[in-house]
């Protein structure tokens, strides 16, 4: 039995329709990538599984479970978490009050929420900034500081909504490998990336949308020289042409 299964899924808003029957899989300990251009649904479809919306149609099952509709505590309370492409950390927080936030969820007792919290800034490299307000922040801190939050809930399913955007060429590679990190604890990932680079070989599979419909959903290789793929990002010339391409570039 998959840990994440989507079933049919489709979102409407008044006469668009941002996902038309989604299905999508999610074994556990894979990293899925999710791409397509921009407008494509991604984030819609991770708003719908994490209960942020419902969809009209279709089910999204969570570790055997029919999760759809459920509000997002009781989804977060069973192992499942997020973060948002515009990050924005409780800014008169400080990071270890900002992480605990997300520690309290499991941990009810401050004192094993403070410990669990100190332990997840320690994790992502962010302990010696504990007592910084989250709005003192660079981009990327901030990045890691969401991170952290989601992590101190203890997830199984961690869904990534654009991790890299923003960063610059090192700051990618840092947050590349704490995913790699992530991963080795177990954690399950889904995640949306525009950096096809860095995505693609994180990936066990790569997932395609495009105006809300899966086109792909195959190994990032054959992903990549997929025809529906390369016309989704480059046009009908660029399937005409034929031979290899990035859809990246």
């Amino acid at each position: 039995m998959a840990l994440l299964e989507l079933h049919n899924v489709t979102k409407r808003f008044g006469g668009l329709t941002a996902l038309d029957s989604v299905d999508i899989k999610v074994e556990k300990g894979e990293i899925v990538g999710l791409i397509g251009p921009n407008g494509a649904g991604k984030t819609t479809l991770f708003a719908n599984i994490a209960g942020y919306q419902k969809p009209e149609v279709g089910k999204i099952i969570f570790k055997g479970k029919d999760i759809t509709g459920m509000p997002t505590h009781k989804i977060a309370h069973m192992g499942m978490a997020r973060t948002f492409q515009v990050v924005k950390p409780f800014s008169d927080m400080n990071v270890l009050e900002n992480v605990m936030v997300g520690a309290l969820m499991r941990r009810p007792k401050v004192k094993d929420a403070h410990k669990k919290a100190m332990e997840v800034l320690e994790f992502v490299g962010l302990s010696e900034k504990a007592d910084f307000l989250g709005k003192e922040l660079t981009v990327a801190n901030k990045k890691r500081l969401e991170l952290a939050r989601t992590l101190a809930t203890e997830p199984e399913l961690l869904l990534l909504d654009e991790v890299m955007a923003g960063l610059n060429p090192t700051e990618v590679q840092a947050a590349v490998e704490l995913v790699h990190s992530i991963h080795k604890q177990g954690i399950t990932l889904l995640v949306i990336e525009h950096v096809m680079e860095v995505i693609m070989p994180i990936s066990d599979r790569v997932a395609v949308l495009n105006y809300g419909k899966k086109i792909a959903d195959s190994l990032p290789k054959e992903v990549v020289d997929n025809p529906e793929v390369i016309k989704a990002y480059l046009g009908d010339d660029a399937v005409e042409d034929g031979g290899a391409y990035n859809v990246g570039n």
